[in-house]
């Protein structure tokens, strides 16, 4: 379950950020986590949940932003939405020969007290 790894490396960047500009709170915490990521985000988010206990982050507000992945078909070229790597395009049904977006995993914003 790399979900849990993820999580804790999640808290050290928000420990490693507060430290630099010494806060005395973190209240809000977004990801992005996106749908070809490969990370399960609900589970990332329990796994989160459950190690800011006596953390920079025990109360803070976590925001888990899902993105959906987009693909450019390589047929007719229209950029279209996945939700798998095995997506088609809904035009034609080629396959993608482009991945654009959708794998993206990273902490967005941190909103201090």
């Amino acid at each position: 379950m790399h979900e849990l790894s993820l999580a804790m490396e999640v808290i050290r960047i928000a420990e490693r950020e507060s430290a630099i500009i010494p806060v005395s709170a973190i209240k809000e915490i977004s990801i992005e986590v996106g749908d070809l990521s490969g990370v399960e985000a609900g589970a990332f988010q329990s796994a989160l949940e459950l190690l800011t206990r006596d953390s920079v982050l025990e109360g803070a507000n976590i925001k888990i932003i899902r993105t959906s992945g987009t693909g450019i078909c390589n047929s007719c070229n229209k950029e279209f939405e996945m939700h798998s790597f095995m997506a088609s395009c809904p035009d034609c049904r080629a396959f993608p020969s482009v991945v654009k977006g959708g794998k993206e995993f990273r902490v967005v914003s941190l909103v201090v007290d």
